[in-house]
């Protein structure tokens, strides 16, 4: 039987699976890192630490498959995605820490940008809205903040990289510099109609084109991997960001099939196939991955705090010793007590994009508890994804007959129950809840032969648990209107008077 390694770089673990060609997970290691907070509203990654923590968690979980007699047919990257990195081509080595996607500090830069009417030209040509979330923007402050980058850069002695293109170079000792199509589409700098990166966009943001990894499809063998630490030789055959692996290993082939991923944050994609629709209630459209012969794409929904909020509850606030432990503080009580948590620690994503926003606890009274709040926590996780499931139904005309979910605190059942009764629509997860590295192992195997195609992948797929609605209309309707009023209040926040 052949087996394929999925190398799953997160915001705040790497990990990698090793499944085998039914989908099933043969081996997993998992392996947390630093977040680094330097001042408010920056966020970064060391790249060494990601490096290193990615290879140790492959080296562990391929011992472990190994055991099982597996034989390792390629490997798949799937990778938190705007985060940008910035290194050395001689001697591999950053110039700084990784600013991590979450980070707020090209705000103002951002604001500039808008002021001087570029917002328009970068989403015809990109499909996202100005915003410190994506990567270009970074790339720019990096070049402008660390001595001699930009003339280095300009020089052709810099790379820039998403997390991909930085384990990429890393696997084949510096051979290959270089991306998928999906990773390129966010950044600010690639041009989603040509599939190509945009001398117009790296002017406006004024990034030198010698950075910039080749952009080859998703689907597809990079190269073979030669880092001894893995003793394996095997291609790296598949590469795709986080939430479009997922939406890949959701089986979300057909146009209007629609995910959303509950990780550090939450992601809603609904595949619309080979038309780039445009947006016209602030979500984004993106590439979904590119299949080797085109490129496919999807409206996106981005909410930046998910399930950090219930790390926050744990690690801020004390009120729980494990991330596990939310969901029992949080069905001790009814309902929140008519508390409403906005977690818009970093921000707030669409549909609002609002990078001024900050986190508001409102409605609170002396009968509120630490339940209460546990319970507006997971509220507020919910509540987001409403918010976009909305903007994506007005965008894609597309009745949305089942969500798709996927991710960490997809395990929560009062969440997903929740989530089903805001939406009024049925909620299903996944009984491989691993999507997101499933997504990127089946990228890979489409490469090398160990899938036919994508049909035969979607046979795969299954129903582990689905939930219902069980909230009247009328009530959802009024509890979402009350959050629409917390989210008011959050907005605008860190703006200067």
């Amino acid at each position: 039987m052949a087996y394929l390694l999925a190398l799953d770089q997160g915001t705040t673990s790497s990990r990698a699976i090793v499944f085998d060609e039914s989908g099933a997970a043969v081996s997993v290691a998992q392996k947390e890192f630093r977040q680094i907070y330097p001042r408010a509203g920056w966020v970064e990654h060391d790249p060494h630490e990601i490096w290193s923590s990615q290879v140790a968690v492959a080296s562990e979980a391929l011992a472990e498959a190994r055991r099982a007699h597996g034989q390792i047919a390629a490997i798949g990257i799937t990778n938190q995605r705007e985060t940008a990195v910035l290194w050395d081509r001689a001697t591999g080595e950053p110039v700084m820490n990784a600013i991590v996607w979450q980070d707020r500090r090209t705000a103002g830069f951002c604001e500039q940008l808008k002021r001087e009417g570029a917002e328009p030209l970068v989403r015809k040509k990109t499909g996202l809205v100005i915003d410190p979330y994506f990567s270009g923007t970074k790339i720019r402050w990096m070049l402008d903040n660390v001595e001699g980058a930009r003339a280095r850069a300009e020089r052709g002695e810099l790379a820039f990289g998403t997390v991909d293109s930085w384990l990429i170079w890393n696997l084949t000792g510096g051979r290959v510099h270089a991306t998928d199509a999906s990773n390129a589409s966010r950044t600010l700098l690639y041009n989603i109609h040509t599939g190509a990166w945009d001398d117009e966009l790296l002017a406006l943001l004024g990034v030198p084109r010698a950075l910039l990894p080749e952009v080859r499809p998703s689907s597809g063998v990079f190269a073979e991997v030669s880092h001894p630490m893995l003793n394996v030789e095997v291609p790296v055959a598949g590469v795709a960001g986080d939430q479009q692996a997922a939406l890949f290993g959701q089986a979300c082939f057909e146009p209007g099939l629609a995910k959303n991923t509950y990780g550090t944050g939450c992601f809603l994609l609904q595949q619309t196939g080979s038309e780039a629709r445009e947006s016209k209630n602030r979500l984004l459209t993106t590439v979904a991955w590119h299949d080797g012969q085109k490129l496919q794409y999807a409206l996106e929904g981005s909410v930046f705090i998910g399930g950090a909020v219930v790390q926050w509850l744990r690690d801020g606030l004390g009120l729980i010793r494990s991330s596990g432990e939310v969901e029992a503080l949080a069905a001790s009580v009814e309902d929140s007590g008519g508390a409403f948590l906005v977690p818009a620690f970093a921000g707030l994503g669409a549909p609002h994009w609002d990078p001024y926003a900050r986190g508001a606890l409102v409605g609170l009274t002396r009968g509120v508890t630490a339940a209460h709040v546990a319970r507006a926590a997971l509220d507020s996780i919910a509540y987001q994804v409403a918010d976009l499931l909305e903007a994506m139904r007005a965008d894609s005309g597309i009745a949305i007959e089942e969500l798709r979910v996927d991710g960490g605190a997809s395990v929560n059942n009062l969440l997903l129950q929740t989530q089903a009764d805001l939406l009024q629509t049925p909620v299903v997860r996944a009984a491989q809840a691993e999507t997101t590295a499933l997504g990127a192992a089946y990228l890979a195997g489409l490469a090398v032969g160990v899938f036919k195609n994508e049909a035969e992948i979607a046979q795969k797929w299954g129903v582990g648990a689905r939930f219902e609605p069980k909230m009247s209309k009328d009530e959802a309707s009024a509890r979402r209107a009350q959050w629409s009023r917390a989210v008011e209040r959050s907005r605008e926040w860190e703006r200067e008077p």
